[in-house]
Protein backbone atom coordinates (compact mmCIF):
# COMPACT_ATOMS: atom_id res chain seq x y z
CA UNK A 1 0.00 0.00 0.00
CA UNK A 2 1.26 3.36 -0.89
CA UNK A 3 2.79 5.15 1.93
CA UNK A 4 0.95 9.03 2.53
CA UNK A 5 4.37 10.36 2.07
CA UNK A 6 4.92 8.62 -0.99
CA UNK A 7 1.56 9.72 -2.48
CA UNK A 8 2.40 13.39 -1.89
CA UNK A 9 5.64 13.35 -3.09
CA UNK A 10 4.37 11.16 -6.69
CA UNK A 11 1.53 13.66 -7.23
CA UNK A 12 3.64 16.74 -7.93
CA UNK A 13 4.72 15.56 -11.24
CA UNK A 14 0.99 16.51 -11.87
CA UNK A 15 2.04 20.19 -11.77
CA UNK A 16 3.89 21.32 -15.29
CA UNK A 17 4.97 24.71 -13.09
CA UNK A 18 6.65 22.68 -10.29
CA UNK A 19 9.33 21.53 -12.78
CA UNK A 20 10.22 25.15 -14.04
CA UNK A 21 12.74 26.88 -12.28
CA UNK A 22 13.39 30.34 -11.19
CA UNK A 23 16.07 33.05 -10.00
CA UNK A 24 19.43 31.75 -11.84
CA UNK A 25 18.02 28.28 -12.34
CA UNK A 26 16.63 27.53 -8.43
CA UNK A 27 14.07 25.30 -7.93
CA UNK A 28 10.51 26.60 -7.45
CA UNK A 29 9.49 26.15 -3.80
CA UNK A 30 5.70 27.67 -3.96
CA UNK A 31 5.10 28.90 -0.27
CA UNK A 32 1.66 31.39 -0.92
CA UNK A 33 -1.36 28.72 -1.68
CA UNK A 34 -3.35 30.79 0.82
CA UNK A 35 -3.27 33.09 -2.18
CA UNK A 36 -3.80 30.49 -4.73
CA UNK A 37 -2.91 27.19 -5.46
CA UNK A 38 -1.18 25.54 -8.93
CA UNK A 39 -2.85 23.68 -11.34
CA UNK A 40 -2.34 20.20 -11.92
CA UNK A 41 -2.54 18.65 -15.63
CA UNK A 42 -5.80 17.13 -14.83
CA UNK A 43 -7.57 20.53 -14.25
CA UNK A 44 -5.61 22.24 -17.36
CA UNK A 45 -6.22 19.19 -19.92
CA UNK A 46 -10.27 19.75 -18.60
CA UNK A 47 -10.19 23.42 -19.58
CA UNK A 48 -8.14 22.96 -23.02
CA UNK A 49 -10.48 19.70 -23.87
CA UNK A 50 -13.94 22.13 -23.35
CA UNK A 51 -12.63 24.75 -25.92
CA UNK A 52 -11.23 22.16 -28.16
CA UNK A 53 -14.25 20.20 -28.59
CA UNK A 54 -17.06 21.60 -27.09
CA UNK A 55 -17.00 25.35 -26.67
CA UNK A 56 -20.50 26.99 -27.11
CA UNK A 57 -22.83 28.93 -24.59
CA UNK A 58 -25.20 26.62 -22.18
CA UNK A 59 -28.38 26.80 -21.39
CA UNK A 60 -30.00 28.41 -24.88
CA UNK A 61 -29.27 25.91 -27.85
CA UNK A 62 -30.45 22.23 -28.55
CA UNK A 63 -27.53 21.39 -30.49
CA UNK A 64 -24.95 18.80 -29.40
CA UNK A 65 -22.17 21.39 -28.61
CA UNK A 66 -24.53 22.89 -26.00
CA UNK A 67 -25.70 20.69 -24.64
CA UNK A 68 -21.98 18.45 -24.20
CA UNK A 69 -21.41 22.36 -22.54
CA UNK A 70 -24.49 22.43 -20.03
CA UNK A 71 -23.52 18.74 -19.09
CA UNK A 72 -20.33 19.40 -18.42
CA UNK A 73 -20.84 22.55 -16.21
CA UNK A 74 -23.52 21.36 -14.46
CA UNK A 75 -21.73 18.32 -13.81
CA UNK A 76 -19.54 20.78 -11.74
CA UNK A 77 -22.80 21.64 -9.46
CA UNK A 78 -23.14 18.01 -8.45
CA UNK A 79 -19.83 17.36 -7.82
CA UNK A 80 -19.63 20.11 -5.69
CA UNK A 81 -22.61 19.25 -3.74
CA UNK A 82 -21.37 16.02 -2.95
CA UNK A 83 -17.49 17.50 -2.03
CA UNK A 84 -19.57 19.97 0.93
CA UNK A 85 -22.09 17.38 1.60
CA UNK A 86 -25.42 19.77 0.05
CA UNK A 87 -28.81 17.64 -0.39
CA UNK A 88 -30.19 20.98 -2.68
CA UNK A 89 -28.31 21.57 -5.76
CA UNK A 90 -30.41 24.28 -6.52
CA UNK A 91 -28.98 25.88 -3.19
CA UNK A 92 -25.36 26.19 -5.27
CA UNK A 93 -24.40 29.33 -6.80
CA UNK A 94 -21.44 29.81 -9.21
CA UNK A 95 -20.13 32.90 -8.59
CA UNK A 96 -15.96 34.77 -9.65
CA UNK A 97 -14.88 33.79 -6.26
CA UNK A 98 -15.10 34.27 -2.05
CA UNK A 99 -15.63 37.98 -2.16
CA UNK A 100 -18.32 38.12 -4.85
CA UNK A 101 -20.40 35.74 -2.93
CA UNK A 102 -20.13 37.60 0.32
CA UNK A 103 -21.08 40.83 -1.71
CA UNK A 104 -23.77 39.30 -3.27
CA UNK A 105 -25.36 38.67 0.42
CA UNK A 106 -24.53 41.74 1.35
CA UNK A 107 -26.73 43.22 -1.03
CA UNK A 108 -29.27 40.96 -2.42
CA UNK A 109 -29.99 39.99 1.66
CA UNK A 110 -28.39 42.85 3.31
CA UNK A 111 -30.35 45.59 2.10
CA UNK A 112 -33.69 44.24 2.26
CA UNK A 113 -33.53 42.59 5.90
CA UNK A 114 -30.84 45.12 7.60
CA UNK A 115 -32.51 48.11 9.34
CA UNK A 116 -31.20 50.79 11.52
CA UNK A 117 -29.97 49.67 14.50
CA UNK A 118 -29.33 46.51 13.62
CA UNK A 119 -26.06 44.78 14.29
CA UNK A 120 -23.77 42.24 12.18
CA UNK A 121 -21.06 40.67 13.89
CA UNK A 122 -17.38 39.67 12.35
CA UNK A 123 -14.23 38.56 13.87
CA UNK A 124 -10.68 40.51 14.13
CA UNK A 125 -9.20 37.97 12.10
CA UNK A 126 -11.29 38.65 9.06
CA UNK A 127 -10.11 38.90 5.41
CA UNK A 128 -11.28 42.55 3.86
CA UNK A 129 -13.69 40.44 1.97
CA UNK A 130 -15.41 39.94 5.15
CA UNK A 131 -15.10 43.40 6.52
CA UNK A 132 -15.98 45.94 3.77
CA UNK A 133 -19.24 44.39 2.57
CA UNK A 134 -20.68 45.12 5.73
CA UNK A 135 -18.39 47.77 6.87
CA UNK A 136 -20.64 49.60 3.45
CA UNK A 137 -24.05 47.68 4.61
CA UNK A 138 -24.07 48.82 7.75
CA UNK A 139 -23.17 52.46 6.94
CA UNK A 140 -25.91 52.82 4.06
CA UNK A 141 -28.61 51.17 6.46
CA UNK A 142 -27.88 53.19 10.11
CA UNK A 143 -26.68 49.63 11.23
CA UNK A 144 -23.75 48.90 13.54
CA UNK A 145 -20.60 46.25 12.31
CA UNK A 146 -19.26 44.43 15.88
CA UNK A 147 -16.56 42.23 16.27
CA UNK A 148 -15.59 39.39 18.06
CA UNK A 149 -11.90 40.06 19.48
CA UNK A 150 -9.10 37.31 19.64
CA UNK A 151 -6.59 36.50 22.03
CA UNK A 152 -2.86 36.40 21.95
CA UNK A 153 -2.93 32.82 20.85
CA UNK A 154 -4.98 33.82 18.10
CA UNK A 155 -8.96 32.08 19.13
CA UNK A 156 -11.88 34.06 19.34
CA UNK A 157 -13.23 35.19 22.55
CA UNK A 158 -16.69 33.24 22.08
CA UNK A 159 -17.90 35.97 25.13
CA UNK A 160 -17.87 38.60 23.04
CA UNK A 161 -20.55 37.10 20.75
CA UNK A 162 -22.41 36.33 24.34
CA UNK A 163 -22.42 40.00 24.60
CA UNK A 164 -23.41 41.27 21.17
CA UNK A 165 -25.93 38.19 21.10
CA UNK A 166 -27.70 39.13 24.13
CA UNK A 167 -28.57 42.98 22.96
CA UNK A 168 -31.19 41.02 20.65
CA UNK A 169 -30.21 43.14 17.80
CA UNK A 170 -27.95 41.14 15.77
CA UNK A 171 -29.09 39.99 12.43
CA UNK A 172 -25.99 37.75 11.41
CA UNK A 173 -22.58 36.75 12.41
CA UNK A 174 -19.95 35.75 9.86
CA UNK A 175 -16.72 34.80 10.26
CA UNK A 176 -13.90 32.62 8.26
CA UNK A 177 -13.57 28.99 9.27
CA UNK A 178 -9.83 29.59 9.16
CA UNK A 179 -7.82 32.59 9.42
CA UNK A 180 -5.62 32.89 6.11
CA UNK A 181 -3.13 34.96 8.19
CA UNK A 182 -3.06 32.53 11.79
CA UNK A 183 -3.96 28.94 10.12
CA UNK A 184 -6.50 29.64 13.05
CA UNK A 185 -9.48 26.82 12.35
CA UNK A 186 -12.71 28.74 14.10
CA UNK A 187 -14.91 26.84 16.32
CA UNK A 188 -17.92 26.99 13.50
CA UNK A 189 -19.84 24.73 15.65
CA UNK A 190 -19.98 26.50 18.79
CA UNK A 191 -20.78 30.12 17.02
CA UNK A 192 -23.57 28.19 15.26
CA UNK A 193 -25.58 27.01 18.11
CA UNK A 194 -25.04 30.49 20.05
CA UNK A 195 -26.69 32.22 16.63
CA UNK A 196 -29.37 29.07 16.13
CA UNK A 197 -30.46 29.75 20.10
CA UNK A 198 -30.76 33.28 19.41
CA UNK A 199 -32.36 33.04 16.37
CA UNK A 200 -29.45 34.45 14.05
CA UNK A 201 -28.14 34.27 10.97
CA UNK A 202 -24.98 32.60 10.05
CA UNK A 203 -22.44 33.06 6.97
CA UNK A 204 -19.04 31.34 6.72
CA UNK A 205 -16.11 32.42 4.41
CA UNK A 206 -14.91 28.89 3.33
CA UNK A 207 -11.83 30.49 1.07
CA UNK A 208 -9.21 28.73 3.42
CA UNK A 209 -10.88 25.80 4.95
CA UNK A 210 -12.52 23.82 1.96
CA UNK A 211 -9.23 23.15 0.31
CA UNK A 212 -7.48 21.75 3.15
CA UNK A 213 -10.40 19.76 5.42
CA UNK A 214 -13.38 17.87 4.61
CA UNK A 215 -16.02 20.33 5.09
CA UNK A 216 -19.94 18.91 5.82
CA UNK A 217 -22.33 22.13 5.37
CA UNK A 218 -25.54 19.67 6.20
CA UNK A 219 -23.33 19.30 9.33
CA UNK A 220 -22.11 22.60 9.86
CA UNK A 221 -26.04 24.16 10.09
CA UNK A 222 -25.11 27.72 8.57
CA UNK A 223 -26.89 29.79 6.76
CA UNK A 224 -24.35 30.91 4.11
CA UNK A 225 -20.81 29.38 2.89
CA UNK A 226 -18.58 30.67 0.42
CA UNK A 227 -15.59 29.80 -0.95
CA UNK A 228 -13.17 29.99 -4.06
CA UNK A 229 -11.83 27.52 -6.74
CA UNK A 230 -8.58 29.08 -7.08
CA UNK A 231 -7.43 27.82 -3.56
CA UNK A 232 -8.00 24.42 -4.27
CA UNK A 233 -6.29 24.02 -7.59
CA UNK A 234 -9.12 25.23 -10.33
CA UNK A 235 -8.59 28.08 -12.25
CA UNK A 236 -9.14 31.77 -10.78
CA UNK A 237 -12.48 33.65 -11.54
CA UNK A 238 -14.64 31.11 -10.15
CA UNK A 239 -16.29 30.05 -6.77
CA UNK A 240 -19.59 28.96 -5.22
CA UNK A 241 -21.94 30.56 -2.54
CA UNK A 242 -24.47 28.27 -1.01
CA UNK A 243 -27.40 29.33 1.03
CA UNK A 244 -30.86 27.65 2.08
CA UNK A 245 -33.40 27.90 -0.12
CA UNK A 246 -35.73 29.27 1.89
CA UNK A 247 -33.09 32.47 2.55
CA UNK A 248 -31.98 32.48 -1.10
CA UNK A 249 -35.90 32.85 -1.97
CA UNK A 250 -36.01 36.00 0.33
CA UNK A 251 -33.08 37.76 -1.75
CA UNK A 252 -33.53 40.13 -4.38
CA UNK A 253 -31.50 39.20 -7.76
CA UNK A 254 -27.93 40.83 -7.76
CA UNK A 255 -27.43 41.24 -11.20
CA UNK A 256 -29.64 41.35 -14.23
CA UNK A 257 -29.38 40.04 -17.51
CA UNK A 258 -30.23 36.69 -19.54
CA UNK A 259 -30.72 33.59 -18.11
CA UNK A 260 -31.34 35.16 -15.02
CA UNK A 261 -35.26 35.83 -15.84
CA UNK A 262 -38.11 33.98 -16.89
CA UNK A 263 -39.94 36.51 -18.23
CA UNK A 264 -39.46 40.27 -19.39
CA UNK A 265 -41.83 43.24 -20.67
CA UNK A 266 -41.08 46.39 -20.98
CA UNK A 267 -41.70 47.58 -17.58
CA UNK A 268 -40.93 44.11 -15.36
CA UNK A 269 -39.76 41.02 -15.18
CA UNK A 270 -40.23 37.58 -13.61
CA UNK A 271 -37.16 35.68 -12.05
CA UNK A 272 -35.70 32.28 -12.84
CA UNK A 273 -35.29 29.27 -11.22
CA UNK A 274 -33.17 28.66 -8.49
CA UNK A 275 -29.80 28.42 -8.59
CA UNK A 276 -30.20 30.97 -12.24
CA UNK A 277 -31.75 33.81 -10.49
CA UNK A 278 -28.40 34.49 -9.44
CA UNK A 279 -26.15 33.55 -12.36
CA UNK A 280 -27.17 36.54 -14.93
CA UNK A 281 -25.30 36.27 -18.27
CA UNK A 282 -22.92 34.11 -19.81
CA UNK A 283 -21.00 31.93 -17.51
CA UNK A 284 -17.18 31.37 -16.62
CA UNK A 285 -18.20 27.92 -18.04
CA UNK A 286 -14.71 26.57 -18.87
CA UNK A 287 -13.07 27.37 -15.51
CA UNK A 288 -16.16 25.72 -13.71
CA UNK A 289 -15.70 22.71 -15.92
CA UNK A 290 -12.05 23.51 -14.64
CA UNK A 291 -13.63 23.24 -10.95
CA UNK A 292 -15.03 19.47 -11.40
CA UNK A 293 -11.67 18.65 -12.63
CA UNK A 294 -10.21 19.96 -9.28
CA UNK A 295 -12.66 18.59 -7.46
CA UNK A 296 -11.96 15.12 -8.80
CA UNK A 297 -8.71 15.47 -8.53
CA UNK A 298 -8.94 15.80 -4.72
CA UNK A 299 -11.62 13.48 -3.94
CA UNK A 300 -9.16 10.87 -5.58
CA UNK A 301 -6.33 11.89 -2.55
CA UNK A 302 -9.15 12.04 0.04
CA UNK A 303 -9.71 15.07 2.01
CA UNK A 304 -8.64 13.69 5.17
CA UNK A 305 -4.95 12.14 3.82
CA UNK A 306 -4.93 15.80 2.63
CA UNK A 307 -5.55 17.09 6.31
CA UNK A 308 -3.10 14.60 7.69
CA UNK A 309 -0.40 15.59 4.95
CA UNK A 310 -0.69 19.39 6.54
CA UNK A 311 -0.61 18.79 9.92
CA UNK A 312 2.59 16.70 9.57
CA UNK A 313 4.02 19.49 7.50
CA UNK A 314 3.11 22.80 9.60
CA UNK A 315 3.83 20.78 12.88
CA UNK A 316 7.39 20.18 10.99
CA UNK A 317 7.33 23.98 9.51
CA UNK A 318 7.14 24.97 13.32
CA UNK A 319 9.67 23.05 14.84
CA UNK A 320 12.46 23.96 12.82
CA UNK A 321 11.21 28.18 12.31
CA UNK A 322 11.01 28.36 15.96
CA UNK A 323 14.83 27.64 16.05
CA UNK A 324 15.29 29.98 14.03
CA UNK A 325 16.71 32.87 16.32
CA UNK A 326 14.85 36.13 16.22
CA UNK A 327 11.86 34.66 14.07
CA UNK A 328 8.09 35.05 16.14
CA UNK A 329 5.32 32.96 14.77
CA UNK A 330 1.85 34.10 14.90
CA UNK A 331 -1.01 31.82 16.22
CA UNK A 332 -2.02 29.34 18.24
CA UNK A 333 0.99 26.41 18.30
CA UNK A 334 -1.99 23.75 18.70
CA UNK A 335 -1.18 22.57 15.61
CA UNK A 336 -4.84 20.47 16.05
CA UNK A 337 -6.32 23.84 15.77
CA UNK A 338 -4.09 25.78 12.95
CA UNK A 339 -4.44 25.21 8.79
CA UNK A 340 -1.12 25.06 6.89
CA UNK A 341 -0.34 28.92 7.23
CA UNK A 342 2.54 30.04 9.22
CA UNK A 343 2.76 34.15 9.47
CA UNK A 344 5.96 35.11 11.31
CA UNK A 345 8.03 38.20 11.77
CA UNK A 346 12.27 38.41 11.30
CA UNK A 347 13.40 40.11 13.96
CA UNK A 348 13.21 44.25 12.80
CA UNK A 349 13.57 43.38 9.12
CA UNK A 350 10.70 44.04 7.19
CA UNK A 351 8.56 40.89 6.01
CA UNK A 352 8.80 42.72 2.03
CA UNK A 353 13.35 42.62 2.83
CA UNK A 354 12.36 38.92 3.87
CA UNK A 355 10.20 38.15 0.67
CA UNK A 356 12.47 39.46 -1.75
CA UNK A 357 15.79 37.64 -0.24
CA UNK A 358 14.10 34.14 0.37
CA UNK A 359 13.10 34.67 -3.96
CA UNK A 360 16.76 35.38 -4.71
CA UNK A 361 16.45 31.42 -3.10
CA UNK A 362 13.59 30.64 -5.72
CA UNK A 363 11.05 30.76 -2.56
CA UNK A 364 7.57 32.20 -3.45
CA UNK A 365 6.07 33.35 0.35
CA UNK A 366 3.69 36.40 0.85
CA UNK A 367 4.55 39.74 2.66
CA UNK A 368 2.53 41.90 3.70
CA UNK A 369 -0.71 42.95 5.31
CA UNK A 370 -2.67 39.84 3.94
CA UNK A 371 -5.89 41.57 3.34
CA UNK A 372 -6.19 41.64 7.08
CA UNK A 373 -5.68 45.21 7.86
CA UNK A 374 -7.55 45.01 11.16
CA UNK A 375 -5.91 41.89 12.45
CA UNK A 376 -2.58 43.86 11.49
CA UNK A 377 -3.60 46.68 13.96
CA UNK A 378 -4.67 43.84 16.58
CA UNK A 379 -1.19 41.89 16.28
CA UNK A 380 0.39 45.66 16.68
CA UNK A 381 2.04 45.05 13.12
CA UNK A 382 2.27 46.79 9.68
CA UNK A 383 2.61 43.85 7.93
CA UNK A 384 4.00 40.06 8.64
CA UNK A 385 5.72 37.62 6.19
CA UNK A 386 3.62 33.98 5.50
CA UNK A 387 4.54 30.86 4.41
CA UNK A 388 1.67 28.65 3.54
CA UNK A 389 1.56 24.61 2.41
CA UNK A 390 -0.62 22.34 -0.23
CA UNK A 391 -0.51 19.21 -1.36
CA UNK A 392 2.58 19.48 -3.60
CA UNK A 393 4.93 21.32 -1.06
CA UNK A 394 7.24 18.82 0.76
CA UNK A 395 9.50 18.76 3.94
CA UNK A 396 12.16 19.96 1.80
CA UNK A 397 10.66 23.13 0.78
CA UNK A 398 10.53 23.92 4.70
CA UNK A 399 14.70 22.80 4.48
CA UNK A 400 15.00 25.19 2.04
CA UNK A 401 13.01 28.20 3.43
CA UNK A 402 14.57 27.93 6.82
CA UNK A 403 18.24 27.82 4.88
CA UNK A 404 17.16 31.12 3.07
CA UNK A 405 15.91 32.69 6.26
CA UNK A 406 19.71 32.00 7.58
CA UNK A 407 20.86 34.05 4.30
CA UNK A 408 18.49 36.66 5.64
CA UNK A 409 20.40 36.51 9.04
CA UNK A 410 23.77 36.65 7.31
CA UNK A 411 22.72 40.04 4.99
CA UNK A 412 21.00 41.62 8.16
CA UNK A 413 24.10 40.68 10.27
CA UNK A 414 21.35 39.42 12.91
Amino acid sequence: MQSTESLFENLRKDFPILKRTVRDNKRLVYLDNASTTQKPNQVIDAITDYYQNHNANIHRAVYALAEESTEAYEATRDKIANFINIKNRQEIIFVRGTTEAINLVAYSWGRPHIKEGDIIVTTEYEHHSNIVPWQLLTQEKGAKLEYIRMDDDGELILDDLDKHLATGKVKLVTFSLMSNVLGTITNAEKIIEKCKAAGVLTLIDGAQAVPHMTVDIEKLGCDFFAFSGHKMLAPTGIGVLWAKKSVLETMVPFHGGGDMIREVHKYEATWNDLPYKFEAGTPNIADVIGFGAAIDYLVKIGMDNIREHEIELTKYAIEKLSAVKGLHIYGTKDISKRGGVISFNFADVHPHDVAQIVDGEGIAVRSGHHCAQVLMERLNVAATSRASFYIYNTKQDIDILVNALNIVAKVFKL
